[in-house]
């Protein structure tokens, strides 16, 4: 008997557990659990899938970036290569300007020292001879009897940039037609060239003061009419005044512009012959 009820307990404790796991409320239990995995796995799969798409964007945002930065490195490097080409020609530039003025510097100081030996003979004014000088007119251009001299004036801002001792290409015909007269009237006669500048002070590297720069300026004058005028070189001497002999106050632009010139003054002597 006590076999038999233990077989038995046991087979109903079997379907016990077999039942249980039919139970539909245990399976129930178990699908609400997977489905909450389910949803929390896919809720990570959004995140994740949200941070590699924000990772993608933020790739191609730097590679859009790194290509703007390339390209303006582009433009700048071309910049810099344009500004160096600009510094080379500047600096080549700078040299020759040095260079003429050099040039300009060493004509005046052989001129002025031939001068210095010739002076004392040649260009002392004597009041006799005023009368042998006659009256010239040239259209455009200031003349004007200075004692025993005669003064003509070319104006600075015909002849040369600013700040500059090069002749324009335009100041031939100002020139051409002064020296041309200048020998018919005065085939003969002592023609001093003296460089004239306003009281501004000198602002470049070229001229050391008004002085230097009125000297280069006569000189441009007297090499264009010793080469390429019928006056005789023995006839010219250059004297550079600076800012010491205005013609009008420099109080005004207008007056520092006629101060601005170089002057063909003819005195009454004649050059000594060769």
């Amino acid at each position: 008997m006590r076999f038999v009820a233990g077989a038995a307990g046991c087979a109903i404790a079997l379907l016990a557990m077999t039942g249980c796991a039919q139970n539909p409320y245990v399976l129930q239990g178990k699908l609400e659990n997977l489905q909450q995995q389910h949803l929390a796995l896919n809720q990570k799969y959004q995140e994740l899938q949200a941070r590699a798409n924000t990772l993608d964007q933020d790739n191609q945002e730097q590679q859009a970036l790194v290509a703007q930065v390339q390209q303006q490195r582009k433009v700048l490097e071309d910049q810099l290569a344009a500004v160096r080409e600009q510094l080379g020609g500047a600096t080549a530039q700078l040299a020759k300007l040095r260079d003429d003025r050099l040039e300009t510097e060493k004509k005046v100081d052989t001129l002025t020292a031939s001068i210095k030996r010739k002076a004392g003979a040649t260009i002392t004014a004597n009041n006799s001879l005023k009368a042998e000088l006659p009256a010239i007119d040239i259209p455009g251009v200031e003349v004007r009897h200075d004692g025993d001299v005669v003064r003509i004036e070319l104006p600075g801002a015909r002849l040369f940039e600013s700040g500059g001792a090069r002749l324009l290409s335009s100041a031939s015909s100002v020139i051409d037609a002064v020296a041309n007269e200048v020998a018919r009237v005065y085939p003969n006669q002592l023609i001093g060239i003296e460089g004239h500048t306003d009281s501004d002070p000198i602002n470049n590297q070229m001229w050391r003061d008004n002085h230097h720069l009125s000297l280069g300026r006569a000189m441009a004058v007297y090499d264009y009419l010793a080469t390429r005028s019928h006056l005789k070189p023995q006839q010219l001497f250059v004297v550079g005044h600076g800012s010491n002999h205005p013609v009008v106050s420099n109080g005004t632009a207008s007056g520092k512009e006629r101060n601005r010139r170089v002057e063909l003054v003819v005195y009454p002597e004649k050059a000594a012959t060769r």
